[in-house]
């Protein structure tokens, strides 16, 4: 069995520099004007998609999503800070794909990164589909108490202490002891 090859990359890759040149505002608007030129694109295969709305207001370890509720694509602007060429080369066109999935005539029903997902992020935007990212998402979603159990620490959200601080009794997966915390806050 033979690996489809990929066309070259239909989006052009923007420059690094470039990209880490930019401030906030500046970064901001070219997300927005790299989603339009994804668009277009899907347009070329289907002229009825809409332009989605975009949002910079996706938290915690998420890069990234196409939300069908709001009507358009939320990002992650931490981890797109830190990692600003994979936003623009894989990230973007990951949910554009997405996107034009969902619109297709049963859209819907179809999974969610399944072969007509595969088939746009290959055919259409020249890419190998990834369903996950790897990048560091501490930044984005910090962890700021530590528990310690009889093995190792852990670090907790907000809302996960809050929880314990509520009462809720977590365990190690490891050890299978009781985690307790050690300190307030770390970060």
């Amino acid at each position: 069995m033979t690996t489809p090859t990929l066309s070259k990359p239909a989006l052009s890759t923007p420059s690094a520099a470039e990209l880490a040149a930019l401030d906030k505002a500046a970064l901001h608007a070219r997300v927005h004007q790299r989603v339009e030129a994804a668009w277009q694109l899907a347009r070329e295969v289907y002229p009825a998609l809409p332009l989605p709305k975009v949002w910079l207001d996706l938290r915690g370890k998420c890069a990234g999503q196409a939300h069908f509720g709001r009507q358009g694509l939320r990002f992650n602007p931490v981890l797109l800070a830190e990692n600003r060429l994979a936003y623009f080369v894989d990230v973007i066109p990951h949910e554009m794909a997405h996107w034009l999935v969902h619109h297709l005539e049963e859209g819907e029903r179809m999974p969610p990164h399944g072969r007509e997902w595969r088939s746009v992020m290959r055919r259409l935007y020249g890419l190998e589909p990834k369903v996950t990212h790897m990048f560091d998402t501490r930044g984005a979603s910090p962890a700021p108490y530590r528990y310690e159990c009889g093995c190792q620490s852990h670090h907790f959200s907000v809302r996960r202490h809050r929880l314990a601080h509520a009462g809720k009794h977590y365990v190690c997966r490891q050890c299978r002891q009781r985690l307790v915390l050690c300190s307030e806050k770390v970060i």
